[in-house]
């Protein structure tokens, strides 16, 4: 599903966000936003869900404007802030949210199991979910968007508080998800995070930057490191 962001711009109060954001995600590519702390890439991520709304500009998904109630199913969605249930175990975390996608019986079951191994909770799944530590619960928001196996996949800094060797072992389940024609959109403010994706979407202070593949970017530097982009825009003035 292609994802098209279009002359975007929110403000909360006088204050504004985001400003004439144009950009583009595609089936079978990870897209990341760059940015530092406050940028605007969590606002934006709100926006393409459709959980808050734009103050001008459009994002359609599959060309049908969001928010549009029928895409829900097709999007798994990680918020910044873990969307868990403490109360209840990280089995029947996931089984709620399970059926409230649609899955049903073994395929439900089968899911749930795939990816408790994936986020490596399965000696966990019993564990009522209040006892777990913030990154087991960042693994467990991970799994939710996971489960049913959605067409696009948007998620807010997902492996913060994650240790490297699972972190490893998210991204090549990201890669797998491409290959499978998945759109992927990532936030982080990791640069090494970012060289594993195809593009990059770069914001400051609510501005897009710059926008292009990795590979472009990294040309664009001295030694390859995309935070000298960033020095770079505001040296120059490219930021207001």
């Amino acid at each position: 599903m292609e994802i098209a962001i279009s002359n975007i711009t929110k403000k909360f109060g006088n204050k504004t966000i985001l400003k004439n954001i144009d950009l583009k995600a595609y089936a079978g590519e990870i897209l990341c936003l760059l940015g530092p702390s406050g940028a605007g890439k969590t606002t934006l991520i709100r926006l393409i869900i459709g959980a808050m709304q734009a103050d001008e500009g459009t994002i359609t998904i599959d060309g049908k404007r969001i928010p549009d109630m029928g895409l829900i199913r097709h999007i798994g969605y990680m918020p910044q802030n873990d969307a868990v249930y403490n109360d209840i175990s990280g089995w029947d975390n996931l089984l709620f949210f399970g059926r409230m996608y649609g899955l049903r019986g073994r395929y439900l079951k089968q899911r749930v199991e795939e990816t408790l191994c994936l986020v490596d909770l399965t000696g966990d799944r019993n564990k009522l979910v209040m006892n777990y530590s913030g990154g087991m619960k960042k693994r467990l928001s991970l799994a939710i968007a996971l489960l049913h196996d959605p067409d696009v996949i948007i998620l807010d800094e997902p492996t913060v508080g994650v240790d490297p060797v699972l972190r490893k072992t998210i991204w090549d389940e990201f890669s797998k998800l491409t290959s499978k024609g998945k759109t992927i959109i990532i936030s982080t403010h990791v640069m090494d995070e970012a060289m594993k994706c195809q593009k990059a979407a770069l914001i400051y202070n609510g501005h897009l930057i710059m926008n292009d593949k990795i590979e472009i970017l990294k040309a664009k530097t001295k030694d390859g490191n995309l935070e000298d982009l960033f020095f770079d825009a505001i040296k120059d003035g490219e930021i207001v």
